[in-house]
């Protein structure tokens, strides 16, 4: 298929089509959308090639994430870009806010700029069209919803294992009632470590009790998440939370209460980012290996040294490690558990 095609396909110019994929402005909404459907069913695969040896060999990177708020893309961001600078790339970054309209139109903007390979660190499903750009140059999806793509490296962190484990240690300690504090639940992700809380809390049943709450992600949604589990009137003893971020929010919240954490209540967070050491009380936490993460997206997108092509795997899991810090311990009154710190593998 050429651009021909999709521009008759679509009734419009071949320049309109190469604007469109170009991701340059000046194309209304409505024939943007017109010019992609066209594109995904003629399975027309744009020849980035040959628009970057035209130009230049491209030495530039795109990743786009879900929140660059959150200190865990940063840190990602941060090790590819660590990777990419002694190579000679550079590294652009686009912000979704969990948008999957704003994440469609950032693949098309950073289409524009002529990368040489593209990151999609996100929590929202890919749209079809990434099949299409994956066949003609380097894609790396981490997380990516439940979406798979045959042609792009596809990269996994076992949060299933990560807060089974988190369950299980707070489980051993005493803890009968707890609290997940979450956002986004229906975004892949994030709806797995929320799936994977309730899926062991039942095995414990009826035993234990829990209440599942979600908010925005972020501190001020940890604040206000364990605002409304408390304002409910149901009392956890222990609270899990899907990132460290809305873990101290929790703390805050927790606080200005004047509730006592861990003597009365344990939290936990999701991440390990930096922020979950130097908290107060410091973080238990399931740490996410960023850096390796990063190094992944670079090897995936950047052939190596003397190589004509990337490094790549169909898809890579990448484990969790339960980190044991000062937020957690025994429920008032429960002699039961321990306060041992370790550093254990999920599973």
């Amino acid at each position: 298929m050429t651009l021909e095609d999709v521009a008759k396909r679509a009734s419009v110019s071949t320049a309109t089509v190469s604007r469109v994929l170009n991701g340059a402005r000046g194309v209304s909404p409505n024939t943007r959308a017109r010019v992609m459907r066209a594109v995904e069913a003629l399975n027309y695969t744009p020849d980035l090639n040959a628009r970057s040896l035209a130009g230049g060999q491209p030495k530039l990177l795109g990743m786009v994430v879900s929140n660059i708020a959150n200190p865990f893309f940063l840190d990602i961001f941060r090790s590819v870009e660590a990777c990419a600078r002694p190579r000679g790339y550079d590294l652009i970054v686009a912000n979704t806010d969990y948008t999957p309209e704003r994440l469609a139109s950032s693949i098309e903007t950073i289409l524009g700029r002529r990368v040489a390979g593209l990151a999609l660190v996100v929590s929202e499903t890919v749209p079809p069209a990434v099949a299409t750009i994956a066949s003609a140059l380097p894609v790396v999806l981490y997380d990516g919803g439940a979406h798979r793509l045959k042609n792009a490296m596809n990269i996994r962190a076992n949060y299933r294992g990560g807060m089974h484990r988190i369950v299980e240690y707070l489980h051993a300690l005493g803890h009968r009632r707890m609290a997940f504090l979450g956002h986004h639940t229906r975004l892949g992700p994030l709806h797995e470590r929320r799936q994977a809380f309730l899926a062991i809390a039942e095995e414990y049943a009826p035993r234990v009790k829990v209440m599942a709450v979600a908010s925005a992600d972020g501190m001020s949604g940890g604040q206000e998440a364990m605002r409304q589990v408390l304002d409910s009137g149901f009392r956890p003893t222990a609270v899990a939370c899907v990132n460290d971020l809305m873990a101290v929010g929790a703390l805050r919240e927790l606080t200005v209460r004047g509730i006592s954490v861990p003597g009365d209540v344990s939290v936990t967070g999701f991440d390990n980012i930096g922020l979950a050491e130097f908290a107060r009380p410091a973080l238990t936490t399931a740490d996410v290996p960023r850096e390796t993460i990063g190094r992944l997206i670079f090897d995936a997108l950047v052939p190596p040294e003397g190589g004509d092509r990337p490094l790549t795997r169909a898809e890579v899991a990448v484990e969790t490690e339960l980190i044991v810090r000062e937020s957690t311990s025994q429920p008032p009154g429960n002699a039961r558990g321990s306060r041992t710190r370790r550093r254990t593998s999920a599973r």
